[in-house]
């Protein structure tokens, strides 16, 4: 199976576990909870299980499929390191949107990048594979596409 293809599918028709990975990431993003570990028990489903479908289930924000992503992640503290991430993303044609950095704490900076994905080259999942392999770049999440 490719992994860089979707399906748009009627919630009514998913497993419970699919609406509670979203229900529990709500959780998180609104600021409700203060850890995965609170938002599992909130919804009724395991860590384990939160984790494995974490970067797979999304909700569609107004209807529109692939144009935006926003990631974040964890980079060292070492010159050229976002560099090389905006590199990657230029290489397979997406268009940096947003960028916001945290001031370093212990030698890592947490980053959130919004990326116009419409335009790229290559399946969105070869991409963040990739942008997870570069050395210094540390608990990649993919936050939302759209």
């Amino acid at each position: 199976m490719d992994k860089g293809k979707f399906l748009l599918i009627h919630i009514d028709v998913l497993p419970d576990v699919f609406l509670k990975v979203v229900e529990a990431k709500e959780l998180i993003k609104d600021g409700k909870v203060n850890s995965v570990s609170e938002a599992t028990k909130m919804v009724g489903i395991s860590r384990s299980t939160f984790y494995k479908y974490n970067d797979y289930v999304f909700t569609l924000a107004d209807g529109v499929i692939g144009k935006k992503a926003t990631i974040s992640m964890s980079l060292d503290h070492h010159s050229g390191i976002l560099s090389k991430v905006l590199d990657r993303v230029a290489l397979y044609n997406g268009n940096i949107l947003t960028i916001s950095q945290s001031t370093p704490i212990d030698r890592k900076a947490n980053v959130t990048i919004t990326i116009d994905i419409s335009e790229i080259s290559t399946s969105f999942t070869a991409l963040t594979g990739e942008l997870k392999a570069i050395e210094g770049v540390y608990k990649f999440n993919l936050v939302a596409i759209e």
